[in-house]
């Protein structure tokens, strides 16, 4: 790869800089008689024409997790030519061999360089539209964010390819666009074809959540026969399995018709709970009970829930 000059200038990705005037003239001497005699022929001036050139890095390369929340995806592109230079930006979450393919919800680049996707903050674009211009080596961050269709089952993966392309030109390396370069030049598409691409993966992230509920019966007698009188107590497990995150997980149960609540009865992994809305998980109204479980990640050790009633 060429270097820049050697004049206290940066090493451009594609060498001198496009526009540069690259200027010498000849020296020639003789002698006639006793003297010397010098002579300077022409300056030739050589404007340096202006090569095109992109690539895109994946800046994540472990899987991103998306489930309930999208997952954002972050891609370098960098300017390899020696012009300035604005790209296309083009998200296509259509990738073969995918298990699944994600809805592309923004495309954006990082307007303050902090690698994080800032709401409201960073430059949100139309897919396939263009980028600010960029120096020649000079980079910028570009975020994808996807989000997982319902079909997506836990531990799948899916790829999302983003591809910039030269404002000024692509197509076979060494194809030339007349006057199209920085301040008129021409252009020429270097190796690169003008274009790159890189993708990232996402992983989706399901928690399933499976509820069992189960009863007990003891009857006046100190038997299991559900006649009136007898306290049914009911036990509701709510199991969580898969990679991500149950958000938000709340019981709720109505008691049955033909019952009558026996307060103060209701528990959580065996630890009581008071029937008014207060600082702890549960509630019991007239009609029934609600536990509120937070957020529980698949994996975790199941949530039990009890309370009693009465048979009338």
């Amino acid at each position: 790869m060429a270097t820049g000059l050697a004049l206290g200038h940066p090493a451009w990705a594609t060498g001198t800089l496009a526009g540069t005037l690259i200027q010498n003239s000849a020296i020639v001497t003789f002698n006639i008689g006793a003297g010397t005699i010098t002579q300077r022929s022409n300056t030739n001036v050589v404007k340096v024409d202006q090569v095109i050139g992109v690539a895109v890095t994946p800046l994540v390369t472990a899987s991103v997790p998306v489930g309930a929340s999208p997952a954002t995806l972050t891609y370098q592109v960098t300017n390899t030519g020696n012009g300035a230079d604005s790209f296309d930006l083009t998200g296509a979450p259509a990738v073969t061999g995918n298990a699944f393919t994600t809805t592309l919800q923004t495309v954006a680049i990082d307007s303050n360089g902090n690698g994080i996707y800032d709401a409201g903050v960073d430059t949100v674009i139309t897919n396939g539209a263009a980028s600010q211009v960029i120096a020649p080596d000079a980079t910028i961050k570009v975020f994808l964010i996807v989000a997982a269709p319902a079909s997506a089952t836990d531990g799948q993966t899916s790829q999302v390819r983003l591809t910039a392309t030269s404002a000024t030109g692509s197509g076979t390396p060494g194809t030339l666009f007349a006057g199209k370069g920085v301040g008129g030049v021409d252009a020429l598409v270097g190796l690169s074809g003008g274009t790159g691409n890189a993708l990232e993966t996402v992983q989706a992230s399901v928690a399933q959540v499976a509820l069992t509920k189960s009863a007990t019966i003891v009857d006046p007698y100190g038997g299991g026969t559900a006649v009136s009188g007898s306290v049914v107590t009911y036990s509701i497990v709510a199991h969580t399995s898969g990679s991500g995150t149950a958000a938000g997980l709340t019981v709720t149960d109505a008691f049955p018709t033909g019952t009558t609540y026996q307060p103060g009865t209701m528990t959580l992994n065996g630890t009581g709970l008071t029937d008014a809305a207060d600082a702890d998980a549960g509630t019991a109204s007239a009609t029934g009970i609600t536990v509120l479980l937070g957020n529980v990640a698949g994996g975790s050790a199941d949530k039990t829930v009890t309370f009693q009633v009465k048979i009338n």
